[in-house]
């Protein structure tokens, strides 16, 4: 009986001491008796997350967070001191007796606390598996008064249950902050919140500026997130009562995990865990393309994707300064042509489109649409209505005063809405969208027709065979409308000094590539389709078919064409020229900083998924590489070149082609052996592009005193010797470590031998811009040593200007 007592009084003694909640990972609580210091942790019961200490870029700066146990160990979602960080590995959690959190230095100084003191008797701190930390006070059931919940303070990361909104009462606000950088914690520039004024929607800040705006609420999803559609795994809600303004998501499937991130350059993220591949993929992000810039087409402007330039006024209203309009100075919007007459205005339906800004706006969660327009109609100072709530037919008013702003116009899920007019501008407005579509009609008819005739004029005129195999290349991606901007030959002419040497930039396989200025000062690049090119023409139709359905802020925008004699493509000039142009020269490789290099790296990462998985069309470079990536005035990347891209439809994800084009050392093994392409070809060409902008250094044709190895092989030689930091560019004088290290490590996952270890492009932006554990790369491909040859042994292949481009040959 002694030794069963004796037993008892020593296991009470340790399952109460601090210590032991230092050390078990079996405890998910603390109490007022017990601490945490660093090293120790909670886990929550179903050992989905765990609280600690960690540190990010510095080991001197300890922070105490919250992060995935189970699947992605690192991947943290909140953090308590994100302000202070420890100096040092000396840190204690503990619950005061009046149920606060507090956390305290080495010298028992408090650094962060919850502030939730009260009446508590028995305050029990604890992690719940659905990632909140809250602090109870508990009674002899078990049960407990709810005093402090980590829930109610997020910092970058929204998780399933936790609320983004404010309480309408208390003015108390929960929303998300962006960390300063991937490896600082503290508060970044950027917030994600609701809005509360008029009708309620999202706004994503840089400091107090607004950068994208979700729209309203539509019972369905937000009017500005087209995308946003139920699915099978989550559930999501918008809820407005007199109490709550707050969105939310909830899991419907257990085994299925999510996080809403808002990342430290500005991007709200989805992300999902996929257990086959053992990462996080991106599931949505916003924004999603130059449309989603708030504002950006000023009031009464539109902003359409699809077109070029990407901004007009609507239907009825002119720009307010057209010689700004006219240089892509959208800021200042559209006035109206006709001033308005209370009495005698009318309504004109504008379809399909994301809602004007709410932020001046009246709601009513009853009336029906009638109802609003007849109350929207007496009131002169209600400029637009439209319905609050889409399900069911629709219920609801929504109604703007003020100028409209913040519109664009969706091809799914647009909202219809009703904008006040002058009476008068009701014949000639029908007159003109009839006489608009008819022109529309005939102008993309005699395109098609005209472009048609030259390409099967110069088909002809390059054999028969050439004509066969474009007709054999109509595919479901084919089958798109063309929607370009003719230019006169004679205007483009002026621009490039009649195509003068002195314009010429340089030439690839479409022909020449021009510099010119048009009348309003634009600057332009035109290329021009070369009467002798062998493969210009089915360049020229991916470009025309491709780049002109696609606007991201990493594509190069391609501004239209000409088909008068010459047949020309229009862009705009990029100032900085290409990547390969700054990265190779010896003088213009010193102005590449490394935070220039990284931000390159993630622009080009960005520009691929907006290809692989955000356009309209799903698009296969097959030809990425630095001389393919242009550089804007900020040295913003932009892909360009896509005439030997391809398209996939549906669910197709892999494709074989007997014609091989591409340029030598950035192909991947795959497809320059078997001709087998997918978006994990591109991934491989990135994976090179990113060691070549890290190192500076060319991957075909680099050579090393200690092997023969290329800068693949290299690269993955100094990744196992544990050198990578080796491969940094000499003339760097500064960078992050951190972001080195990772960009190396990252590339090598991107060049491995098998497509299937690849990661995805959503998945490398995920790698790229946190601090997650990263998996082990294989041995790349291509790694096999080889014997260097005079650069005369290919001197059969075609060259541009600084690669090889390699492309099956045809029989003549």
């Amino acid at each position: 009986m002694r030794t069963v007592l004796s037993f008892f009084m020593i296991f009470l003694f340790y399952a109460s001491s601090p210590y032991v909640a230092q050390v078990s990972e079996a405890l998910d609580s603390i109490t007022a008796n017990q601490s945490i210091q660093d090293g120790g942790s909670l886990v929550s019961a179903g050992g989905t997350f765990e609280l600690g200490f960690f540190s990010t870029g510095l080991p001197s700066r300890r922070y105490l967070g919250i992060w995935y146990k189970k699947v992605a160990t690192m991947t943290v979602v909140w953090v308590a001191n994100r302000v202070t960080p420890l100096a040092d590995s000396v840190g204690t959690l503990k619950v005061t007796g009046s149920g606060s959190l507090v956390l305290l230095n080495a010298n028992g100084s408090e650094i962060w606390s919850s502030n939730s003191s009260t009446d508590a008797r028995n305050p029990v701190a604890q992690l719940l598996d659905s990632g909140n930390l809250v602090v109870k006070d508990v009674d002899g059931t078990g049960s407990g008064f709810l005093l402090w919940q980590s829930f109610d303070y997020p910092t970058d990361t929204l998780l399933a249950g936790m609320k983004m909104g404010r309480n309408r009462t208390t003015g108390f606000e929960r929303y998300l902050t962006s960390w300063k950088s991937i490896d600082d914690p503290s508060p970044g520039n950027f917030t994600y919140k609701i809005d509360p004024n008029g009708f309620p929607q999202s706004l994503l800040r840089q400091g107090s500026v607004v950068k994208f705006r979700s729209g309203p609420w539509n019972g369905v999803r937000y009017s500005g997130m087209p995308n946003l559609d139920p699915n099978p795994y989550y559930s999501y809600e918008f809820v407005l009562d007199d109490d709550e303004i707050y969105y939310h998501f909830e899991l419907l499937d257990s085994s299925f995990i999510s996080r809403l991130v808002l990342s430290s350059n500005g991007i709200v993220q989805r992300f999902t865990w996929i257990d086959r591949t053992q990462g996080w993929t991106l599931y949505l992000t916003v924004p999603i393309d130059n449309c989603d810039t708030y504002a950006l087409c000023g009031a009464y402007g539109s902003c359409k994707i699809d077109e070029s330039p990407v901004c007009r006024c609507l239907t009825g209203f002119t720009p307010r300064y057209s010689q700004e309009w006219d240089i892509l100075d959208w800021s200042h919007g559209c006035v109206r042509k006709t001033p308005l007459d209370c009495g005698k205005d009318i309504f004109v339906k504008y379809p399909g489109v994301k809602l004007p800004d709410t932020g001046n706006s009246w709601f009513n969660k009853t009336m029906d649409l009638q109802e609003c327009k007849e109350i929207c109609k007496k009131n002169c100072s209600c400029m637009a209505y439209s319905t609050l709530d889409i399900r069911g037919g629709g219920t609801g008013c929504l109604q703007w005063f003020g100028e409209l702003i913040d519109i664009r116009e969706l091809n799914q899920n647009g909202q219809d809405l009703y904008i006040r007019m002058a009476a008068s501008e009701s014949d000639l407005l029908q007159s003109k969208q009839t006489k608009q579509k008819l022109f529309i009609s005939l102008a993309v008819s005699f395109g098609v027709v005209s472009l048609c005739l030259v390409l099967t004029f110069c088909i002809l005129q390059n054999k028969r065979k050439k004509m066969k195999h474009l007709k054999g290349d109509n595919s479901e991606c084919q089958k798109e409308d063309l929607e370009l901007p003719v230019f006169d030959l004679g205007t483009v002419a002026i621009a490039t000094n009649n195509f003068s040497e002195e314009n010429k930039l340089g030439e690839g396989g479409f022909g020449p590539v021009y510099k010119g200025v048009l009348e309003d000062g634009q600057e332009i690049a035109v290329k021009k389709l070369s009467r002798y090119s062998r493969q210009g023409l089915h360049e020229f139709k991916n470009e025309v078919l491709f780049i002109s359905k696609l606007q991201h802020r990493n594509l190069v925008k391609l501004l239209g064409c000409c088909i008068q004699e010459e047949v020309l493509l229009i862009y705009e000039f990029m100032p900085n020229n290409s990547l390969d142009s700054c990265l190779f020269d010896q003088n213009q490789r010193k102005l590449l900083g490394w935070s220039t290099r990284f931000g390159i790296i993630n622009g080009i990462a960005r520009g691929l998924l907006y290809l692989h998985q955000d356009s309209r069309l799903r698009i296969i470079h097959r030809d990425l590489k630095a001389g393919n990536i242009l550089l804007d005035n900020e040295m913003n990347p932009k892909i360009s070149d896509f005439g030997s891209a391809k398209c996939f439809v549906g669910n197709e994800t892999e494709a074989n082609t007997l014609r091989v084009v591409g340029t030598y050392g950035y192909m991947s093994p795959e497809y320059a052996i078997d001709g087998v392409f997918s978006i994990k070809s591109d991934v491989f060409s990135y994976g090179v592009l990113v060691l070549e902008t890290v190192s500076g250094k060319r991957n075909r044709g680099f050579c090393h005193p200690d092997h023969c190895h290329n800068l693949v092989g290299h690269a993955w030689r100094l990744f196992t010797e544990d050198r990578s930091m080796e491969l940094v560019d000499e003339l760097v004088e500064s960078y992050n470590t951190a972001e080195v290290l990772r960009s190396i490590h990252v590339a090598l996952l991107c060049v491995q031998q098998c497509p299937e270890d690849r990661p995805s492009m959503s998945a490398l932006i995920l790698m790229l811009g946190s601090d997650n554990e990263l998996p082990l790369p294989k041995e790349p491909g291509f790694y096999n040593e080889r014997k260097l040859l005079p650069e005369s042994t290919f001197g059969h292949l075609v060259h541009s200007p600084n690669e090889v481009t390699m492309t099956s040959l045809s029989p003549r």
